[in-house]
């Protein structure tokens, strides 16, 4: 990938940084942080403190309060913490002024996301996508990035334009951009007629937020060796298979991930890998049930996809990690409200599950629980699917469902 510099970084200390806002909860912030966290972590920095602060909304300024500002100077100062990570996107001005007053690196969630998908690209389609994701990001940003790079080199967020756009200015950086547009306009060419010479193959697309267990059930339905791990972005890549059941192929796509506050830029950047989502004639949502904030995450992918594709697509909800599921039974003379720590999963599928109807099945990937059992479920909306494309195909399936 041309002006950009990919490289693995030795472990670096952080602290994160939230705020409670009447927006955000106590609690969420503590799972946007455990986020936040694990995103630090993917991209090789280890996070040693959580700083917090009650606010109404973002200070324009410095983002936290003058006095929370000193505390994180004091601590960075005292524990020799090279690296600062804000939980939302900041502004120019504010990245100014924090960095000013703390003389260290600065990052925010996007910038950090913006990293880890700069490590994680593979393909010229995922590098040009994610080239093009930073540019934008950095066109407002240019005059700090620029004296920022000056001064450090290598680390987190270093992954991306280097020493040699130094001198570069704003012109410059709006022709890469075009010129990277341009690219993707080529590439979605290629990948435009790969896509018709499927043929009329009926195509079912994983979607879902990201480390859910998407790569997992993908190889373990078709069969092959995508890539997966327990880390965030795992693959950026759309992976598609040709997939068999009793008889019946069909096209399996992976798609990349989905995650809260996911940055404009990359949302963007990367609609031609997620145009197998709008092709897609069935959608396999993939949950992590044995994520607190499980019912949160699927908000998130439901928001991405009405934002992707307005049209309403069929869609089968498979709750994951069923292994993976705790819950933590309340004492019988406690009259505090249920909530989802004291329920167990019998229980919760009783609740809004329960109307998703034969719409919903519950699997464990890793432990092969219920695979086959989805299987089948699969197989029937395929095939009612195909039925409606190739009628004259119906009295095939009767005689292999009578067989």
């Amino acid at each position: 990938m041309k002006d950009f510099v990919i490289s693995q970084t030795q472990t670096e200390k952080a602290v994160l940084v939230g705020l409670i806002t009447p927006q955000q909860n106590e609690q969420r912030i503590e799972e946007y942080l455990d986020e936040l966290d694990f995103l630090a972590e993917t991209a090789g920095v280890q996070s040693i403190k959580r700083f917090t602060q009650k606010l109404d909304y973002p200070h324009p300024v410095t983002f936290v309060g003058s006095g929370k500002l000193q505390q994180i100077k004091e601590y960075v100062v005292e524990n020799e913490v090279g690296l600062v990570i804000f939980d939302d996107e900041l502004s120019p001005k504010q990245i100014r002024n924090i960095e000013k007053e703390l003389q260290v690196r600065i990052m925010d969630r996007t910038s950090l996301i913006l990293d880890i998908f700069a490590l994680r690209a593979q393909t010229a389609h995922a590098k040009t996508q994610v080239e093009l994701a930073q540019y934008k990001y950095m066109l407002p940003r240019l005059t700090r990035l620029w004296t920022h790079l000056e001064r450090q080199r290598g680390g987190v967020m270093m992954r991306g334009p280097g020493e040699t756009q130094l001198e570069t200015d704003k012109r410059i950086i709006q022709d890469k951009i075009a010129k990277l547009k341009q690219d993707l306009v080529e590439i979605d060419k290629q990948k435009s007629v790969q896509r018709k010479n499927r043929g009329k193959m009926v195509r079912v697309a994983l979607v879902g937020y990201t480390n859910v267990g998407k790569s997992t059930l993908m190889n373990l339905l078709s069969k092959s060796e995508v890539f997966a791990e327990n880390k965030l972005f795992a693959t950026l890549d759309t992976t598609v298979r040709k997939v068999i059941v009793d008889n019946l192929p069909f096209l399996l796509s992976d798609t990349v991930g989905f995650i809260r506050k996911l940055p404009t830029e990359l949302v963007e950047s990367f609609k031609s890998t997620l145009d197998e989502v709008r092709e897609a004639d069935l959608l396999v949502h993939i949950v992590d049930i044995s994520h607190p904030a499980f019912e949160e995450q699927i908000e998130v992918v439901n928001k991405t996809l009405a934002d992707i594709d307005k049209t309403e697509k069929p869609m089968i909800m498979v709750f994951n990690k069923i292994d993976a599921f705790t819950f933590i039974p309340k004492e019988e003379d406690d009259l505090t409200p249920r909530t989802r720590e004291n329920i167990d999963l019998d229980e919760l599928k009783q609740t809004w599950m329960n109307r998703l109807q034969e719409n919903v099945i519950f699997i464990s990937a890793k432990e092969r629980t219920n695979v086959e059992a989805l299987k089948s479920l699969l197989y029937e909306r395929v095939k009612q699917i195909h039925i409606t494309r190739f009628p004259y195909n119906d009295f095939l399936f009767q005689r292999y469902d009578e067989e």
